[in-house]
């Protein structure tokens, strides 16, 4: 039997990695419609979805003015006599409380993050592009800071480096002071997560699922694929030798 290999982290991308962004970012979208609609929007809720589809084609991945752009948009007619301001305040109160309902890890994740803080000397940490706020709001809601270190915790937005570039991923592995071949990376999206990994020489895992990246080819491909965390424990075992 060879020898186990040697890993002394592991990082983790968030979105639709350990949670469901694009199914939970389409139903909290559909929620905030909903609520504008039973404010006074006059517009049926697939016209204005259509329409906030349009919107978020046409603007930066982190544009925080969706909602207000959406109701310049629209013509008059569909706003009638309701207050914008009420119409806004209705579609970020309904997208926040969607946040408390439905913001869960996927299946296993927390059994198996749980498992390796609890066994292991692995360094635990995140690596994810976007807004800090945001991302960093994503992680106390999502109940994973416990097990994380704390320089471990990578936002792109920090480091004013996308994720895309091999960089960042560099800029990682020089603050938790490891190498790139003792370093494992999971994440969902083969251009900004699998590819950049490979290039910094860390062991790459691709987690496919239903998001909106879960079929896009990957020039590079990763070391390991799963679908469930149950499989990454089964590759940390196996591969790693290690007690998850």
């Amino acid at each position: 039997m060879s020898p186990a290999r040697p890993l002394k982290a592991v990082l983790f991308d968030i979105d639709d990695t350990l949670y469901s962004t694009t199914e939970f970012a389409e139903t909290a979208r559909r929620n905030s419609i909903r609520a504008m609609i039973r404010h006074g929007l006059g517009i049926d809720e697939e016209s204005a979805f259509r329409e906030l589809k349009e919107v978020i084609s046409e603007v930066p991945s982190n544009y925080d003015k969706l909602y207000d752009r959406l109701l310049r948009r629209l013509p008059a007619s569909a706003l009638g006599n309701a207050n914008p301001a009420i119409l806004l305040a209705a579609a970020v109160v309904a997208y926040h409380e969607t946040k408390f309902r439905e913001l869960h890890l996927f299946p296993g994740a927390h059994a198996l993050l749980g498992s390796l803080r609890a066994n292991t000397t692995l360094v635990i940490g995140v690596l994810t592009e976007g807004l800090e706020v945001k991302q960093a709001e994503k992680i106390i809601r999502l109940g994973i800071y416990e097990f994380l270190d704390p320089r471990a915790i990578f936002i792109s937005d920090q480091f004013a480096i996308s994720k895309v570039n091999p960089k960042f991923y560099r800029r990682a592995l020089d603050t938790i002071g490891f190498a790139p071949g003792e370093v494992m990376f999971v994440g969902d999206n083969p251009v900004t997560d699998i590819e950049p990994a490979k290039r910094a020489g860390m062991i790459a895992v691709r987690r496919r699922g239903t998001g909106k990246h879960g079929d896009l080819p990957s020039a590079v491909p990763p070391d390991f694929e799963i679908r469930h965390f149950d499989e990454l424990a089964a590759i940390l075992r196996t591969d790693f030798g290690l007690p998850v």
